[in-house]
């Protein structure tokens, strides 16, 4: 019996790297492609046709994104072809092949002006430029290909990359004593959860399932960069004083939203997820880093 073929771009990305570590679990089922920017340039729509003509796959997972907040906000080209105008041109690729998209989008695509989490149908507010590029990607995949999944998630980090956990740690280790904001409130997500439950949902959709449409994932609970900065040092067993300061302490290029909880509820019940407290997560990546 043939396997069924899953495409990712994005794969050096902390998401795509995951997906690449949990893609030889699934090799009696799942045949997958990955690519990165070198070998697959998403915002070239003669390339991406010549891609899905040759592959044709079943499921393309598009974890490739322009990610520098800050940087989006004067390289806005880059940043909207990345996020915006690339992402539509997948989608429109995997309407032509039947090919269900799957595609990582964020929470600063509200205004962090809520005081309850967001819920997937909630209104769109971006208060920074990357948060526009990457609303215009999610409007663009859903009306381009109707079995689209849109997952917005937040505070990504991994063992991989650049992250604030892998920043806490080095700064810890450096420094007698740090300030982290304690005014932005939301969710950290271990991209090696969220990897595991893309492929839940790719099997999910294997055996029938029908859901479409924009999705929240995040690690369960609610904290400030603060908190998870306290945490990192506790679990990580360091000495380093931190210090809780406003936002307004590290002025920025982007504005941040305050508040960017999200509520995850569809997605846990519509592919039956159990999702991990922020802590458990926390604790199994320094056990990869420390």
């Amino acid at each position: 019996m043939p396997k069924t073929l899953i495409a990712v771009s994005g794969k050096k990305g902390q998401v795509g790297n995951e997906l690449v570590r949990l893609a030889g679990g699934y090799a009696d089922r799942f045949e997958f492609i990955f690519t990165d920017s070198q070998e697959l340039d998403i915002s070239n729509e003669d390339a991406l046709a010549a891609f899905f003509a040759q592959y044709k796959p079943a499921y393309y997972i598009n974890c490739a994104a322009y990610t520098a907040v800050d940087k989006a906000e004067t390289d806005k080209d880059t940043a909207r072809k990345v996020n915006g105008h690339a992402v539509g041109l997948i989608a429109a690729q995997c309407n032509q092949y039947g090919t269900t998209l799957i595609t990582i989008s964020t929470d600063y695509v509200f205004n962090g002006k809520a005081d309850r989490p967001y819920q997937p149908q909630d209104k769109t507010d971006p208060v920074n430029y990357y948060g526009h590029t990457k609303l215009e990607g999610e409007q663009l995949a859903l009306q381009n290909n109707a079995h689209t999944l849109v997952i917005r998630t937040s505070w990504v980090y991994s063992d991989h990359g650049q992250n604030f956990v892998k920043t806490m740690l080095r700064l810890m280790k450096e420094r007698e004593e740090i300030s982290v904001v304690n005014d932005q409130l939301g969710a950290p997500t271990y991209a090696a959860d969220l990897a595991k439950t893309i492929m839940q949902i790719v099997e999910a959709y294997q055996v029938g399932a029908v859901h479409y449409g924009i999705y929240h994932y995040s690690n369960k609970g609610l904290i400030s960069w603060y908190d998870f900065a306290s945490a990192i040092r506790d679990l990580a067993g360091l000495s380093c004083a931190i210090h809780p300061v406003p936002t307004t302490s590290f002025p920025t290029p982007a504005k941040r939203p305050a508040y960017s909880a999200m509520d995850t509820t569809a997605i846990e019940r519509d592919f039956s997820l159990v999702i991990p407290h922020w802590k458990e997560s926390l604790q199994a990546c320094l056990g990869k880093l420390l």
